[in-house]
């Protein structure tokens, strides 16, 4: 085989090698385009001193040109048929970089050591049924990493980025404000998958950053937000009356975290949240919110 990215031939030939027929159930596309690639490469700023970290490698598309960027890859593979292929068909395609590949063949929502050397940044074309729940597990697992780029479909790309009082805002959203600065930064056209996906995709940057200060645990905060979320059309004192123990006493909380007991969810920064958690019953905080 030659060396270099994959081309849509080659892929389709591993493909076939491996009896592979992608499933939607592990959301499965691979990306076949090489200037797709280099252009995810690029705009996620990989550099030579990076340990980058990827998700669902699949066929190795964007793994060949992290590679082509990276000090070393350490890559997340569920399915055990491509993650055994994986080292060979580096060591095909990119026959210097063979031993700056670590593969893990686990669930990355299972992972919660990685070897050495650690991941500085995250590059990866998430699948697209678990990209939300893979990116905060990344984020809440691993704090060597403080940069990255993700490719999910385009809904859940306006999702994380979204801000207070946005149609699509909600958890997501809420979660990821927590941690890190998100920005769309472009989008994928369905044709340079394999299987063509019947959706657009986006690309987003992810900078980490202090979460907001506080007193409330991130478990509490996060409590709030899926409490407040979860009947997005209540107001915050039928919300989170369950919380506090009535609607009068979830009114007074929120009072006192400068809230306005009539608003939504879908209203407030990540910062109130953490105003509210601050304000749940002792005996609530001092067991811990799960």
């Amino acid at each position: 085989m030659a060396e270099g990215l994959l081309d849509p031939r080659t892929l389709r030939q591993l493909a076939a090698e491996l009896a592979l027929k992608p499933t939607k159930q592990r959301g499965q596309n691979f990306v076949h385009d090489a200037n797709t690639v280099r252009r995810i490469v690029a705009a996620a700023g990989v550099t030579p001193h990076d340990v980058v970290l990827e998700i669902g490698p699949g066929l190795g598309s964007l793994t060949l040109g992290l590679l082509e960027a990276a000090r070393a890859v350490t890559a997340i593979e569920i399915d055990d048929v491509l993650a055994r292929r994986l080292p060979a068909t580096v060591a095909e395609h990119a026959p210097g970089r063979a031993d700056d590949l670590r593969v893990i063949a686990e669930d990355a929502l299972t992972v919660t050591e990685l070897p050495d050397p650690q991941p500085t940044i995250v590059v990866a074309n998430l699948p697209y049924n678990v990209s939300v729940p893979v990116l905060l597990h990344l984020l809440a697992s691993f704090g060597s990493w403080d940069r990255g780029l993700v490719m999910v479909q385009l809904e859940v790309c306006d999702r994380l980025v979204a801000p207070p009082g946005s149609k699509v805002f909600g958890v997501p959203s809420v979660k990821m404000a927590w941690y890190a600065e998100a920005v769309r930064v472009g989008t994928v056209p369905p044709k340079v998958f394999w299987p063509v996906p019947n959706v657009e995709s986006g690309l987003v940057r992810i900078t980490r950053r202090e979460p907001p200060p506080t007193s409330a645990t991130r478990e509490q905060v996060f409590a709030v937000v899926d409490a407040a979320f979860a009947q997005r059309r209540k107001m915050l004192r039928g919300a989170l009356a369950g919380m506090f123990g009535s609607s009068a006493a979830a009114a007074d909380a929120l009072t006192a975290a400068g809230v306005d007991p009539t608003a939504r969810g879908e209203t407030l920064g990540v910062g109130e949240f953490a105003r509210i958690a601050e304000q749940l019953p002792q005996d609530t905080r001092a067991q811990g919110v799960h």
